[in-house]
């Protein structure tokens, strides 16, 4: 399969990035953070000098991965300050995605309201009400900006946003009809804390053409003390799911990029030893 890495994750100097890039064998390159800027912030000449080092080393990108709607709320309304900063940014980072060749670019999703839908009772007594309606149109802008624009949104499972699953990943295409131009950002590291299982359950809702890209990470959730910890490749509560999703990738001829999420240190703050002590079991599983 097409392996890769989230480059920040070894360094935000990305010619360093892709020499360690290279001595692992990673061909396909996505770009979050490179030196002290966010893409969608670099210049034009920036940009150009990471175009060069990227086709020195032979590497395409995968994706562009800004933090597009991270950190709305529900109380937020399309076309308010908030979101026409994060639309122009949006903007920006698709520019960018044609300088670069990428096919994809990444959002997120507003900071998540716990309980979205109920029955029962739960409906009247816990449910937030409005919270997932309100969000649909603050992202429909941005499903029409990539279909206009020729490329694919992949939309993040995160931690703490509205889409936290594969099933509210899943749901928010089907809302906004938008098969095809939004697609699933699949980390089931970050879909352990709403403790959707990662296999056979989260891949489930991912077939018949939902599933856009990948980020492979390996934690320990612990929900009621409010706890996450990054764990070696392995060592966290996805160390028996990592073959059988390989597998099940394979035999569906998944044929997008699975990026290393290289987010784990040994206690030390140094991500690259962290990258170094975990690459070596990514590829076993995935390359």
């Amino acid at each position: 399969m097409k392996l890769g890495v989230i480059c920040d994750g070894i360094s935000r100097d990305l010619a360093h990035a892709l020499k360690v890039m290279d001595e692992f064998g990673l061909d396909h390159a996505e770009l979050q953070f490179v030196g002290d800027k966010e893409v969608g912030d670099h210049s034009k000449a920036e940009i150009a000098e990471m175009k060069a080092l990227l086709a020195r080393h032979g590497k395409p990108v995968s994706c562009l991965s800004r933090h597009v709607f991270a950190g709305m709320t529900s109380a937020n309304r399309p076309g308010d300050e908030l979101h026409a900063r994060h639309m122009d940014a949006l903007k920006r980072v698709i520019d960018m995605a044609h300088e670069v060749a990428s096919p994809l670019v990444r959002i997120m999703t507003p900071k998540k309201e716990q309980i979205l839908w109920g029955h029962n009772g739960a409906e009247q007594w816990n449910v937030a009400k409005g919270a997932w309606d309100a969000m649909l149109p603050l992202i429909a802008p941005a499903v029409e900006l990539a279909r206009s624009e020729g490329v694919t949104l992949v939309v993040e499972t995160g931690n703490g946003t509205m889409v936290n699953s594969n099933y509210t990943g899943r749901k928010l295409i089907d809302d906004l009809d938008a098969k095809g131009v939004l697609e699933v950002l699949w980390d089931p590291a970050n879909n352990c804390w709403c403790h959707e299982l990662a296999y056979p359950d989260g891949y489930e809702e991912l077939r018949g053409g939902y599933l856009g890209h990948i980020h492979i990470k390996d934690v320990k959730v612990d929900t009621p003390r409010a706890t996450l910890e990054v764990r070696r490749m392995g060592e966290g509560q996805l160390a028996g799911l990592f073959e059988p999703m390989a597998e099940a990738l394979r035999a569906d001829g998944y044929d997008g990029v699975i990026s290393f999420e290289s987010v784990y240190h040994p206690g030390n703050g140094d991500f690259e030893a962290g990258f170094r002590q975990c690459i070596g079991r990514f590829k076993d599983h995935f390359g």
